[in-house]
């Protein structure tokens, strides 16, 4: 038996069985149509993984609805061939063995063929994707090099900068809009701008709005003399991931490194900082409106100034209306000689963060360190006891309930959580509100058929089988994704949650009728028209009279196949809203609303609490149903 690159070949005898086969069945087929909401459907082959899908509907569900089109279309494109050939290969281990293949035939995402070729010679890169580096612009003189638009919009933006601008001097490398949008962005930048003299770097709208950033500096800018580094907007409107500064700065001399709206309205982002700016001398570093708005941020500063002559640093609305987060200096600025840090209004987080601080300072000399305005909840242990100085310091209190009050005004309109989440009297017609970005950011990818999948390992216990499967090599990026899929799949059920991970159309209809019963019907959001705009709220719908009901939502998760977190939300109200243009009155979109009447089990950092005020169980919440996310309920 032969593969080419998108399907297998049978022996001709069987070949002409199965059509044979195919032509009995067809009749059946054309007879009663399965499918009623797309006649091009109903013509599939009956061995298609969309006609078995119809088939497992038609004998799930109770009712006669229409069926969803906008589900059914994400069954598997792999032709019955090709299913026994992969199932096949699954089961006896080899699935690796034709996964280009496998990727191809089932629309799958994978990064396995994914390494950037070597360097290109050209100084300015305009719309340009996945390359490495290697001492690139090695003691040039002067020049500049610029990335625009660089991996812009990819599903996988990885690039590697490896000994970069290498001892040149007054030579400038510009980083602009560098992958945007992108789902999972890996870069490498090891020994960048090493013993360099003047000249300067910029990263200007690096890595925003991206799914899973994992972003290394190793030995970045170590050695250089006055090489002047910029961060603006840098992984601003991410989702996870980390960045790792590793002796960045180190033995530099009065290197200028500005961070400047760093991490904005991210969610769950990490950074550490290892060895920053150690044995440097007059170093500058400022972190102005980093991690500012974000959801949980975690900042790991290890031995940061350590052995610094004669620098400074200054924070300025560091993490300043973020919801939660947590610093931890270990041993900054320690064994330092007039090093001067500035804390200004740090901390000031609409719930409260955990800061700590261990060894700051020790075996320093003339230290000068100031902390004003600083917020709720820091531990400092073993600190230096001289040239430290707290004005304006806020003390904790029994309750958060000053600090919420009086963040609560700047945290109804906070940008990351625009429009995410309303209040239940919103929805009603004529008002006017503010529209999320509702669109399906995840690359695009089909389930597989359950016959495959079942015989794939889905826990973390089987992680390693996975990477071989799917060629998850360290630099690829496709372990993080595995990781993070099956986090989010084995945590533990909130309090009256009920939650399955589902990887294929017959696994969601199983678990959807398993909480409703099997007269259900599933829907959507109809387009994504309106999203990031002010929008105007025409007639509205309330699903079951307006009752409160239960639903299974679902919603998407990043994995080489289409996998769906589904979970069981009881006490729910679900709305469908006619969502019209502001100035024309024109309808443009049906929007699927779930309004959530007990939030009493919500965490009190949740987002939506971030943009709304109150707390847990005190109030109802609203949102919108997203692009290629649904919900389940029972039929009227």
């Amino acid at each position: 038996m032969k593969l080419n690159s998108t399907s297998c070949a049978l022996p001709s005898r069987s070949f002409f069985l199965l059509l044979s086969i195919a032509a009995i069945f067809s009749t059946t087929a054309n007879a009663a149509p399965l499918l009623s909401t797309d006649e091009s459907i109903s013509k599939e082959s009956p061995f298609a993984a969309k006609a078995s899908l119809i088939r497992y509907w038609n004998k799930q569900i109770s009712n006669n609805l229409p069926k969803p089109y906008f589900l059914l279309s994400k069954a598997s494109p792999l032709s019955a061939v090709n299913t026994a050939f992969f199932s096949k290969l699954a089961a006896s281990k080899n699935l690796n063995s034709h996964l280009s293949s496998f990727c191809s035939a089932a629309n799958l995402f994978c990064l396995h063929s994914k390494r950037p070729p070597k360097q290109d010679d050209s100084a300015h890169f305009s719309f340009y994707s996945n390359r490495r580096f290697s001492n690139y612009g090695a003691s040039r003189l002067s020049g500049d090099d610029s990335f625009k638009n660089y991996s812009g919009g990819n599903n996988f933006a990885t690039a590697s900068f490896a000994s970069y601008s290498r001892g040149s001097t007054d030579h400038k490398e510009g980083f602009s809009s560098y992958a945007k949008d992108a789902n999972v962005a890996n870069s490498n930048f090891t020994s960048y701008a090493a013993s360099t003299t003047g000249g300067s770097g910029v990263f200007d709208s690096y890595a925003s709005t991206v799914n899973v950033p994992d972003l290394r500096f190793a030995s970045y800018n170590s050695d250089a003399n006055n090489h002047k580094l910029a961060f603006s907007s840098y992984v601003d409107d991410t989702n996870s991931g980390n960045e790792a500064f590793i002796s960045y700065g180190k033995k530099g001399n009065a290197g200028p490194l500005e961070f400047t709206n760093y991490g904005t309205t991210s969610n769950v982002i990490g950074s550490t900082f290892t060895g920053y700016s150690e044995s440097g001398n007059a170093a500058n570093n400022s972190f102005k409106g980093y991690s500012s708005d974000a959801n949980n941020p975690s900042n790991n500063f290890k031995a940061y100034g350590f052995g610094v002559n004669g620098g400074t640093d200054s924070f300025s609305s560091y993490r300043d209306g973020a919801n939660a987060g947590a610093d931890t200096f270990l041993s900054y600025g320690k064994n330092s000689n007039l090093e001067k840090s500035n804390f200004v209004n740090y901390g000031k987080t609409f719930n409260e963060g955990v800061d700590t601080f261990r060894e700051y300072g020790k075996g320093s000399h003339n230290q000068l360190t100031g902390f004003k305005a600083y917020g709720l909840n820091t531990t400092f242990k073993d600190y230096a006891r001289k040239g430290v100085t707290f004005s304006q310091y806020t003390k904790p209190s029994s309750s958060g309930d000053a600090l919420v009050r009086k963040v609560r005004g700047k945290s109804e309109n906070k940008r990351g959580f625009s429009g995410k989440f309303f209040r239940e009297y919103m929805l009603r017609e004529g008002k006017v509100m503010r529209m999320p970005d509702i669109r399906d950011k995840m690359p695009a990818r089909s389930f597989l058929p359950r016959v495959i999948s079942s015989k794939l390992p889905f826990s973390s216990d089987g992680l390693n089988e996975l990477k071989r499967v799917f060629g998850a090599s360290d630099d690829s990026g496709m372990e993080g994704v595995l990781v993070n899929a099956l986090a989010e799949c084995e945590r533990a059920a909130s309090p009256g949650e009920t939650k399955r991970c589902v990887g294929s159309v017959e696994d969601m209809i199983d678990f959807a009728t398993s909480v409703l019963g099997h007269n259900v019907v599933v829907r959507t959001t109809k387009n994504v028209n309106g999203s990031k705009k002010n929008v105007m709220i025409g007639k509205i719908k309330a699903i079951n009279g307006g009752k409160s009901t239960l639903s299974v939502s679902c919603h998407q998760s990043l994995y080489p196949y289409l996998l769906y977190y589904c979970h069981s939300v009881p006490k729910v109200r679900v709305y469908i809203a006619e969502i019209l243009d502001v100035d024309t009155k024109a309808k443009m979109n049906d929007g699927l609303a779930i309004c959530h009447e007990d939030t009493s089990a919500w965490s009190p950092g949740h987002g939506a609490f971030v943009a709304l005020g109150s707390s847990p169980g005190n109030i109802e919440i609203c949102h919108w149903i997203f692009e290629n996310d649904m919900s389940w309920t029972t039929a009227d």
